[in-house]
């Protein structure tokens, strides 16, 4: 909506910034913490994309070669049960 000054304004909130959680901290993503790493993955164990995590490009990179470690060591599982799964 266009007002008389030329100002657009937003309806409602505006959606807040998301801060890369491991630069806030001041760590790395770490195949040895899987409880840290359970968080950036989806229900069905697919590791979420940045626009949902608000990772930096770089710390994505990162948590993924972690997730993928963590993975390979079994301390993560490769996929989760499907919805459809858990009804039985």
């Amino acid at each position: 909506m266009t007002h008389q000054d030329g100002s657009h304004r937003m309806r409602g909130r505006g959606r807040r910034k998301k801060v890369c959680e491991f630069s806030r901290l001041g760590i790395l993503p770490d195949y040895k913490d899987p409880e840290r790493l359970k968080r950036f993955l989806g229900p069905t164990g697919k590791i979420l994309p940045r626009r949902r995590t608000g990772l930096s490009a770089k710390m994505q990179r990162k948590l993924t070669i972690a997730i993928k470690r963590a993975r390979h060591m079994a301390l993560l599982p490769f996929v989760e049960r499907s919805i459809t799964d858990r009804r039985r």
